[in-house]
């Protein structure tokens, strides 16, 4: 039986707790060596410490209270406006920081779900329609709110908008597009399921969680991004996540709307209680300070020379291992402009994770079709040729291990 630890009796010093934690940590994988490609955003040392200052700055003011820390407000009006602006937003348009992309993809869907109550006068069951690749974040927030999900088959790995045109009826509250999708980084045809909002009157969500803070910079760098954001007409609501390529300290992402009107339907706003009246614009009440801070002082330290410039690491290091598997005989998914690649192929991909484990490396996988997966970040523009060494020392290390503990998912 695993023993229920108890709340020590008296305090601990600092120095003996901090040698405590280092310890614990030896078993973290070492993300500062650029070998892992999955849950950490690693832009360098330099970001890091702006993440760490600004956020240590501010890590005891309270978001909820805006009128107490107004220097929140502003600066989480500034993030806004600097997301909004990149993604096309027109005037009007408005949003807000969340803690995440899940947060941010709850909140859309609650705004469409309220929109659909009270502006169309839509009643009973709802239902979301989203291509297979989506994120389950959509699945976790319908859930919450007792939505029926329509997951409709892929084209290309990509949303197949006459799939999604097919599933959709009167009683749709939202369809959704990546940009790009978590399993393969590629980014669906936002332009043709825009003009199937328009045509059926459907709140168009982009997922750009991955990619919001990585394609306007890629694009400027001069890779073809195709239109994705509120630059197509159809587009309602956009969520782009801070914490994954803006660099900014976790958690922080944004949720962002076409228009004031239609973020409207996010807020809760509640006055019958002893208390007074509560107005919160997300999901959360206390809204930790210093997320807020960390983003805008990021942001602000990089501009858009910066994030262009950290931005073309990633693609490079992309192209470099993408190359790289190709040669080997793997295939890659797709054609990824970002810095996700799933390739698939040549060995088993739980077995390759392991032995790549085995050389410190830790990344993800895909199930369909069965393969490995890498979201990459500026750092690993260094070490892309080790990563390929690594892999071929994989592929000839002997026999498959009988188990493996590669993840599942990991986003």
């Amino acid at each position: 039986m695993t023993v229920r630890p108890s709340l020590p009796a008296v305090g601990t010093p600092w120095p003996a707790l901090e040698t405590r934690m280092r310890a614990l940590a030896t078993a973290d994988v070492d993300w500062r060596a650029g070998r892992t490609a999955v849950y950490v955003f690693n832009a360098g040392e330099d970001i890091e410490a702006v993440q760490k200052a600004a956020y240590a700055a501010f890590m005891a003011e309270n978001g909820l209270g805006p009128a107490a820390f107004p220097s929140l407000k502003q600066m989480e009006a500034e993030v806004i406006g600097y997301g909004l602006s990149l993604l096309h937003a027109p005037d009007g348009a408005d949003g807000a920081m969340t803690s995440g992309g899940t947060d941010s993809i709850t909140m859309a869907l609650k705004a469409a779900r309220d929109f659909a109550r009270k502006e169309k006068g839509r009643a009973g069951r709802l239902n979301i329609v989203l291509p297979r690749s989506a994120h389950l974040a959509f699945d976790k927030a319908a859930a919450l709110m007792e939505i029926e999900v329509r997951r409709t088959p892929l084209k290309d790995f990509l949303a197949d908008p006459q799939a999604m045109d097919a599933a959709a009826d009167a009683d749709t509250v939202m369809i959704v597009g990546s940009a790009p999708c978590f399993p393969y980084g590629l980014i669906d045809p936002i332009a043709a399921l825009g003009t199937l909002a328009e045509v059926r009157g459907l709140w168009l969500h982009v997922d750009a969680c991955v990619g919001g803070y990585a394609s306007p910079f890629v694009r400027m760098n001069g890779v073809p991004i195709a239109p994705f954001d509120f630059e197509v007409p159809g587009v309602s609501s956009l969520s782009a996540d801070l914490h994954k390529y803006g660099f900014c300290a976790k958690g922080a992402s944004t949720v962002l709307f076409r228009s004031e009107a239609l973020k409207a339907h996010m807020t809760f706003d509640f006055r019958d209680w002893p208390g007074g009246r509560m107005v919160t614009p997300t999901l959360a009440g206390t809204r930790p300070g210093g997320a807020v801070a960390a983003a805008w002082a990021v942001m602000n330290y990089l501009g858009v020379e910066g994030y262009r410039a950290r931005h073309r690491q990633v693609t490079d290091a992309r192209v470099i291992i993408e190359a790289g598997v190709r040669s080997r005989g793997f295939e890659v998914v797709g054609a990824p402009q970002l810095g996700l690649v799933a390739f698939h192929g040549m060995a088993s991909p739980a077995a390759l994770w392991t032995r790549m484990r085995e050389r410190g490396w830790f990344t993800s996988t895909i199930s369909d079709p069965p393969g490995l997966h890498l979201m990459l970040s500026p750092v690993h523009l260094g070490v892309a040729g080790t990563y390929l060494d690594d892999l071929d020392w994989a592929l000839s290390s002997g026999p498959e291990p009988s188990a493996s503990s590669a993840p599942r998912y990991a986003g």
